[in-house]
């Protein structure tokens, strides 16, 4: 057992040299830690939140999904990683406190990384995030992104839900850096070719015009000089008490109604 009295990876016959993600030989498992490696890179330069602990335990996540996922492991390797990995959930949930973890609201003002670090797209702090990493470049937003085995649709190819759900965040991010927020209202996506998995895109947004209250963006994602999907998102300016009416509906909790009105007076925003 650990000190704390919880069982740790030596209670169920593995070192911690053994897990799955790092016993498993291959290009796979190689990849996954080149990446945990340049994430750790990554997360020097994401700002304010670079010290968050929780970008170091997603990018360990990600690598144990990878693994689970699209290594070629025996089932005794996965049931005993399950005893492993039950023991830390029960640990996490046991040490958290009431409520839910304040969420950190986007800042024009600052590095587009950290619009939002719990992002399943762009965030650091998400597990489910591939990351994709972005930087604004002369008023644009620029990313580049590898997708692991979770993220597989066609065989070899990035599922064409998940191209979807990047480019949702991307021209969102991109409306976001020009100082035009707003929701989604319809995203149209042509598929030019497959995306292709375990490569290194890039991916492009940039807000275009605002007619009214309407916002109208642009994103596209290259492998090499090939465009593989383009998008077209018209995007919904936020209304202050409209959006606050959709958080109340959305939550019962005061706290977190609370927070988001002091993030929108933050921010600028009026009638909250």
């Amino acid at each position: 057992m650990t000190p704390e009295g919880e069982p740790g990876v030596s209670d169920f016959g593995i070192s911690s040299g053994e897990l799955p993600g790092r016993r498993a030989a291959g290009r796979a498992a190689d990849r996954a830690a080149d990446r945990a490696a340049d994430s750790d890179s990554d997360s020097d330069s994401a700002g304010a939140g670079s010290d968050d602990p929780r970008f170091a335990l997603a990018t360990e996540v990600r690598r144990i999904i990878s693994a689970m996922v699209g290594l070629p492991l025996e089932d005794d390797e996965l049931e005993a990683a399950t005893g492993v990995i039950s023991a830390l959930a029960d640990r996490l949930e046991g040490a958290a406190g009431a409520g839910r973890r304040p969420r950190a609201q986007p800042d024009p003002v600052g590095a587009a990384q950290d619009f939002f670090p719990t992002s399943p797209v762009i965030g650091y702090a998400n597990p489910l995030a591939p990351p994709v990493v972005v930087e604004a470049v002369n008023g644009e937003l620029h990313g580049t992104a590898l997708f692991d085995y979770q993220y597989e649709g066609p065989p070899t190819c990035v599922h064409g839900g998940v191209i979807a759900m990047v480019f949702d965040e991307m021209l969102g991010a991109a409306n976001i850096l020009s100082g035009n927020p707003g929701m989604t209202g319809t995203l149209t996506i042509r598929y030019r070719k497959p995306t292709p998995l375990l490569t290194p895109l890039r991916l492009e947004a940039k807000f275009v015009r605002r007619e009214g209250r309407k916002i109208y963006t642009t994103g596209t994602i290259h492998h090499g000089d090939v465009l593989t999907a383009e998008a077209e998102g018209i995007f919904i300016e936020l209304v202050p008490t409209e959006f606050m009416k959709i958080v109340s509906e959305n939550s019962d909790s005061p706290e977190a109604i609370e927070q988001v009105r002091a993030d929108a007076r933050r921010l600028g925003l009026t009638g909250t």
